[in-house]
C-alpha cells in the first residue's frame, strides 16, 4: 500500500471527472505529485480545486477517472489512504467547546496515535504552532489564525504523508498568512512531508509552492513552477502568465459567489431533470 508509485511519484491522477446532472465541476484532468513536493492548485473560487481535494480525500466518489495516493488506488484503498493524509479544510472544523489539547486528543483517538506517544505528539504540534502556551483554553477565544494554526497542528498528528490544505488563508490577514506558510514550509522541510494546497492568492501560489497547476473551470491550463509559466507565456509575472493562459484574472470574491450560484442551480436543475 505505502510503496511509492512510478519512482518518487505519491500522487497519480488520471482523466478525473466529477458531474453534478448536466454540470461537470471537474473535467477530466491528470497530473502527479512527487513525494516531498509543495504543490499548489491555484484558480478562482468555482474552479473545481476543493472538488478535486475531496475526491483525492476519499469524501466524493469520482463520477470516472482513476487517483493513485501514497501506492492504493482510492477506490479500493480508502481506509488505508485517509490514515496517511491530513487535511485542512476552507470551512472551520474545530470543536470550539473544547479545549486546544482536548481538540488534539480526540483526533489523536480517532487516528488511534498510541497512549504513549500522544502527549509528547500533541505538545511538540502546539509548540511548533506556537500554541502551547494556550493548550487549555477553549477553541471559542481563539482568533482566526488561533484555529488555522490548531487546525494544521491536528492534521499533522499521525504523521501523514500527505498534508491537503484547501485554501487554509481564506480571510486571513497577510501577516497571519504568512506565519502559516511559514510552518507549511518548515513541516515540508524537516519532515520531507508532501503538501499539497489550493488558492487564489497569486503571490501564495508563488512564494509557497515549487510546481503550480492552474486550473479554470473544471480544467487544469497548464503546469509547472512560477518560473516555468512565466518562461511558457514569455510574461513577466505569474499574474500576467494566469491571464494569458485562461484569458481572465482571477475572479474577485463577489463574482465568485454568483458563479458558484449558477453552478449549483444547474447542478440543481440537472437532478431534477435527471429524476424526471
Amino acid at each position: 500500500m505505502h510503496a511509492a508509485q512510478d519512482g518518487d511519484t505519491i500522487i497519480t491522477v488520471s482523466n478525473l471527472v466529477k458531474k453534478y446532472g448536466s454540470f461537470t465541476a471537474v473535467d477530466n484532468i491528470s497530473f502527479e505529485v512527487k513525494r516531498g513536493e509543495i504543490f499548489a492548485f491555484l484558480g478562482p473560487n468555482g474552479a473545481g480545486k476543493s472538488t478535486t481535494i475531496k475526491m483525492l480525500t476519499t469524501l466524493l466518489t469520482p463520477t470516472s477517472g482513476n487517483v493513485v495516493l501514497n501506492g492504493g488506488s482510492i477506490s479500493e484503498h480508502k481506509d488505508s489512504i485517509r490514515k496517511s493524509i491530513g487535511i485542512v479544510f476552507q470551512d472551520p472544523s474545530l470543536d470550539d467547546d473544547l479545549t486546544a489539547a482536548e481538540n488534539m486528543q480526540f483526533h489523536a483517538v480517532c487516528y488511534k496515535v498510541p497512549n504513549n506517544l500522544r502527549k509528547q505528539r500533541i505538545d511538540e504540534l502546539l509548540k511548533f504552532v506556537e500554541l502551547f502556551d494556550r493548550k487549555d483554553d477553549l477553541v471559542k477565544t481563539f482568533s482566526g489564525g488561533m484555529r488555522r494554526r490548531l487546525e494544521i497542528a491536528r492534521g499533522l498528528l499521525h504523521h501523514p504523508a500527505i498534508l491537503f490544505l484547501d485554501e487554509p488563508t481564506l480571510g486571513l490577514d497577510p501577516q497571519t498568512r504568512n506565519h502559516l506558510w511559514n510552518y507549511v514550509r518548515d513541516i515540508n522541510r524537516k519532515e520531507n512531508m508532501t503538501v499539497f494546497l489550493t488558492t487564489h492568492y497569486m503571490e501564495e501560489a508563488e512564494k509557497v509552492a515549487q510546481r503550480i497547476a492552474i486550473i479554470d473551470h473544471g480544467r487544469i491550463i497548464s503546469t509547472g513552477s512560477a518560473e516555468q509559466l512565466r518562461q511558457q507565456t514569455k510574461t513577466g509575472s505569474l499574474e500576467d502568465a494566469f491571464i494569458t493562459l485562461t484569458g481572465e484574472t482571477i475572479r474577485d470574491e463577489e463574482a465568485s459567489g454568483l458563479d458558484q450560484m449558477r453552478k449549483m442551480r444547474k447542478m440543481w436543475e440537472g437532478g431534477r431533470s435527471g429524476r424526471k
